[in-house]
């Protein structure tokens, strides 16, 4: 039996005695047959109005608790569909108490996970934000109005993991990128304010890594050398005006461009002027690196046209025929060679300049005007330079060729007498027996310094075993050579008088 019914009899028990301990009492009080039933009927309805109290009370507890069953079930099953979980069963049969309590006990529990699914979503969220503001990146995309399942979570986690590792490496190449601006900005200050190497070198051991430690003694270090650079304004300033005049060169600067930056002139050194030159030099090196390509190739077509030009040059002085070791060969070859590079290097530098102006929206200037135009100028600088050079050789064989005619050419030193043929007696009467009879009969003869002076006759006759070579005019072009080392070129002074090698281009000797 259980213990509740036994507590039911022992009540039962209990009111029956009461009653009856209440009759013996009015037996002995006397009272009255019909007063005892009224008050019989008093203990009736005092106990009946208890027990319906009582029973009313715990109707009422059951509607609560089967009200509370539904509505749980209900917030049970939301929950369940919003944190996507199989939906809550009650195991075996229960009672309508331990049912209610259950389902209040699981409905407490999925609402504690709802909330902290919504608390760490909104906390990934926060994060992921910041992160993907410091990395430039969009957001993850996930529904902040629903409840996320765990796998959604799990997922957004390492999301927000891997954007965190990502900024730690971003901070990390920032900080290193940050200590190798501060390295920069330092070597910057000791070239400028020429600091001795022995003082570099006390700060060597901050000039590698990027440590925190290191990023604060770097910055102690530019600190220091700024005041410094304040106090040596103007050692600084003209330092910057050279570089400023390295980058004027390199970026083919014409004199109006660089007179434009007016402050360059100033000398009032003052912390204004410096910021001035600080953002010109800024500008100019952005301005290099930008059109670095260009400014290489038009400084490669400037290299190789001085080359070319040099080569020129030893191409049309007369020295160059004493060269020895084939080195004459080789720079014809060169020049060759440069004057074939130089066309294709201006195509090149064309079609690359034409796509920056179309890109820009503006002329590619070299030295103040537009590049093919530099080159054409210099081409047509370079012609008129050859055309003037051969002007003046015209006039210089021109003018010698009519002094000859006159005077006779100038005796050279024996010194200078290469490779003249050994001056035998039998020899020197054949050549002056023949040399004489000829220019008797084909020259003028007009002395001068007591001596007799043979001109070259307007056609020679070649020597013995020669083909006839064409006498030279006043128009001051070279007969080609036909003899050996120094031939025609020797004067050669025979029985008193002076004949010049040039008189008698048409024999060898």
């Amino acid at each position: 039996m259980r213990r509740s019914e036994v507590l039911a009899e022992e009540s039962i028990v209990c009111l029956q005695k009461a009653l009856n301990h209440l009759r013996e009492i009015w037996e002995l009080i006397g009272i009255p047959e019909d007063q005892r039933l009224q008050r019989t009927e008093v203990v009736k309805k005092h106990i009946k109005e208890l027990l319906d109290m009582m029973i009313a009370e715990e109707e009422s507890l059951k509607e609560r608790l089967i009200k509370s069953i539904s509505v749980c079930q209900k917030e049970l099953n939301t929950l369940c569909s919003e944190l996507h979980v199989e939906p809550f069963q009650e195991e075996g049969e229960t009672t309508i108490l331990q049912l209610e309590k259950d389902l209040r006990t699981q409905v407490e529990l999925m609402r504690k996970q709802k909330k902290e699914r919504k608390q760490e979503l909104k906390l990934l969220q926060e994060q992921d934000q910041e992160l993907c503001e410091i990395l430039c990146m969009p957001h993850y995309d996930i529904d902040s109005a629903s409840v996320p399942s765990l796998e959604e979570l799990n997922q957004f986690r390492q999301h927000v993991t891997t954007l965190r590792d990502t900024k730690l490496e971003m901070q990390k190449s920032q900080n290193e990128a940050v200590c190798e601006g501060l390295r920069t900005q330092i070597r910057e200050l000791w070239d400028r304010l020429q600091i001795p190497e022995e003082e570099r070198e006390a700060v060597a051991t901050i000039m590698s890594g990027s440590k925190a430690k290191v990023r604060k003694a770097l910055q102690l270090e530019v600190d220091r050398l700024e005041e410094l650079k304040m106090q040596n304004m103007k050692k600084v300033i003209e330092a910057i005006r050279v570089e400023l005049v390295q980058y004027w060169d390199q970026c083919f600067y014409s004199q109006e461009q660089r007179q434009a930056f007016a402050p360059f002139c100033a000398e009032d050194y003052t912390e204004s002027l410096l910021q001035l030159h600080d953002a010109e030099i800024v500008r100019l090196k952005n301005y290099y690196e930008v059109h670095k390509e260009l400014f290489e190739g038009v400084q490669k077509w400037e290299e190789t046209w001085r080359l070319f030009l040099e080569f020129e040059r030893k191409a049309s002085d007369p020295n160059r025929f004493t060269n020895r070791g084939g080195n004459l060969l080789k720079e014809e070859k060169q020049r060759a060679k440069l004057q074939k590079m130089l066309p294709k290097l201006e195509e090149e530098l064309k079609a690359r300049i034409e796509l920056w102006e179309q890109e820009h929206s503006k002329a590619f200037m070299v030295n103040g005007q537009k590049f093919m135009e530099y080159v054409a100028e210099q081409w047509e600088m370079h012609r008129l330079e050859k055309e003037r050079a051969k002007q003046e050789r015209q006039l210089k064989n021109k003018k010698q060729t009519e002094t000859e005619m006159l005077y006779g050419s100038a005796p050279r030193t024996p010194s200078k007498r290469r490779g003249l043929v050994p001056n035998t007696p039998g020899k020197a009467r054949k050549l002056n027996t023949t040399t004489m009879s000829n220019a008797t009969a084909n020259s003028s003869i007009r002395p001068i310094f007591g001596g007799t002076v043979y001109h070259s006759p307007v056609s020679r006759l070649p020597p013995s075993g020669s083909k006839p070579v064409a006498a030279s005019t006043c128009s001051g072009k070279k007969t080609p050579r036909t003899g050996r080392h120094g031939a025609n070129k020797e004067n050669l002074e025979l029985n008193g008088s002076i004949l010049s090698a040039r008189t008698f281009k048409g024999f060898q000797i």
